[in-house]
């Protein structure tokens, strides 16, 4: 076992990070930093302050990082129009890099050698992490415990923490049957039913949405105010980017919106049923495509629609710290000078709706697209050439007797 004199550990305060920080004290016999994130969980993360200390921590790192991950995360996310295979809008994914980052910069500031997680060796996540870590800091060691203890089991990390003195509670208030992770992105829900795929999501477990048969029977309409693909105002007033999701999230699942519920295909080889609560990641996707369907050349869009499920892999499966993710961000970025303007939404029982859009920029134009009299806008015997130019292949091979079925 290499030596460590100092390990920053990602920690919750819950049970499973409790344990780990007092069994790197024992295992490892090191320092140990600790470093609380908080993402919009919606979860008071200072009790995590006294939690530590009380274990002998003496550096503590409690951060407020919503606006840094909505603006360098999910923003540039969300200029790609991004979804995992046809679905998924990566809400737990795109939250790892920023962590990772968090953890090496601390790690660099009060010279930590190693780094640690409480992610498990079935999942995802500890990919994420750590390919974030080694890209990082090259030379940095990652202690993964759920790879290197023989505590597999909830019981386990109960009588581990009852040994230790740990203050957890063992018979306190009904826990959650399901796996969560929580940001301002989304909620994400493993385990328990969900991991019988013919059984149908129990209703009470959603926390931000409200069903869309309970929704209201009046629609809701918002505009989104957009400048170089980013939402910058809400029906007129200016937000910051956690402002404008926390606005999304509110009244999107006010109306029933973001609920999913679907088999994903995990990249260290296994399928995996999960539900996810996204209401204001769906109503960013459905308005940045209605301003982008004005605003961007149909070449320049139909290149970035073709990059966007290379870009979401990348970021499903731990490169968001890759040159190749930098590379296609820049293009990305690069496609969103023009994409200015406003969008109208109309919210209605789990249905987010384009209405209207307009820009400064639009590229749609009413007297050529118009079906009245264009004026000689447009030259409809132009078409004909341009037929016959992209028919002639095909009536050259028809015309050779080649068969197409």
């Amino acid at each position: 076992m290499a030596e460590v004199k100092k390990v920053v550990l990602a920690y919750s305060g819950g049970l499973d990070t409790s344990v780990i920080l007092k069994w790197l004290q024992e295992t490892y016999d090191c320092e140990v930093v600790t470093f609380t994130a908080d993402l919009g969980q919606g979860e008071e993360v200072e009790p995590a302050r006294a939690k530590a200390q009380a274990m002998g921590v003496k550096e503590i790192y409690i951060d407020d990082l919503r606006e840094e991950f909505v603006r360098d995360f999910v923003f540039p996310m969300f200029r790609a129009n991004t979804v995992y295979e046809g679905e998924y809008l990566l809400g737990t994914s795109i939250a790892r890099p920023l962590i990772a980052k968090r953890l090496i910069e601390i790690a660099n500031e009060t010279g930590g050698d190693a780094i640690s997680h409480g992610a498990t060796g079935k999942g995802n996540d500890q990919v994420r992490f750590e390919l974030g870590a080694y890209a990082l800091k090259p030379g940095v060691k990652v202690i993964a415990p759920w790879r290197e203890w023989d505590l597999l089991s909830r019981e386990k990390l109960m009588d581990y923490a009852e040994k230790h003195g740990i203050p957890i509670e063992r018979h306190g208030k009904k826990k959650s049957p399901y796996s969560m992770d929580a940001n301002l992105l989304h909620i994400s829900y493993e385990g328990g039913v969900l991991e019988d795929t013919w059984t149908e999501h129990e209703e009470d477990m959603w926390r931000w949405t409200v069903s869309p048969e309970s929704a209201p029977d009046q629609a809701t309409y918002i505009e989104l105010s957009y400048r170089n693909g980013d939402i910058v105002a809400i029906d007129g007033q200016e937000m910051t980017p956690a402002e404008v999701l926390t606005y999304l999230n509110k009244v999107g699942g006010a109306n029933g919106i973001g609920r999913l519920d679907i088999v994903e295909n995990r990249f260290v080889g296994m399928k995996s049923r999960g539900c996810y609560e996204t209401p204001g990641g769906t109503i960013m996707l459905k308005g940045h495509r209605a301003i982008e369907s004005i605003t961007l050349d149909r070449e320049v869009a139909h290149l970035k629609d073709s990059l966007m499920p290379k870009y979401a892999e990348l970021i499903y499966n731990g490169f968001w710290w890759s040159p190749e993710r930098v590379m296609l961000q820049q293009m990305i970025d690069a496609s969103q000078v023009n994409v200015n303007g406003v969008v109208r939404l109309k919210l209605y029982k789990g249905n987010v709706i384009v209405v209207g859009r307009k820009s400064d920029d639009s590229l749609f134009d009413a007297n050529i697209a118009t079906f009245e009299d264009d004026a000689g806008a447009y030259d409809q015997a132009d078409a004909a050439g341009f037929i016959k130019l992209n028919a002639l292949r095909m009536r050259i091979a028809a015309g050779k007797g080649r068969k197409l079925l």
